[in-house]
């Protein structure tokens, strides 16, 4: 089966099935609010993570060096807003996780290390090259 369509599927299922179990345990009225409360201090944090991440990208633009943390930190950061306006306490749960900075940092390494090898000599291609003179036409 196709995972886009597993994860529509399945995460407003979870969801929901979140919503029962928590709503039953602390009240309807509850449940919303508390889904509101996250969404606005989520966004209010990853709006404060987001000016730092920009202020560390400035810093890192003016050592003339390329800011590749902070571009994909900043990413990840409005994903994570993005998961936080989204209602629901699995996606609120997964978006606190990436707005956080250490949990963030773990993620993003993880991420980051996934597709890499150790094999140096993987980041090399071997080839043979010829110099080719141009003949002036003009001479001819």
């Amino acid at each position: 089966m196709n995972t886009f369509l597993l994860l529509l599927i399945g995460i407003p299922a979870v969801e929901i099935y979140l919503f029962i179990r928590i709503g039953s345990q602390i009240g309807a009225f509850s449940t919303v609010l508390l889904i509101f409360i996250t969404a606005f201090f989520g966004v209010i944090y990853a709006r404060y993570e987001g000016f730092n991440t920009l202020k560390a990208g400035m810093s890192q633009i003016v050592k003339n060096e390329l800011p590749i943390y902070e571009i994909i930190s900043g990413a990840a950061l409005a994903f994570a807003a993005l998961l936080l306006i989204l209602p629901g306490f699995a996606t609120d749960f997964l978006g606190l996780l990436i707005i956080f900075r250490p949990t963030r940092k773990l993620i993003l390494r993880n991420i980051s290390t996934k597709g890499k090898t150790n094999n140096k000599n993987e980041d090399f291609i071997n080839g043979e090259f010829e110099d080719v003179e141009e003949k002036d036409e003009r001479k001819l």
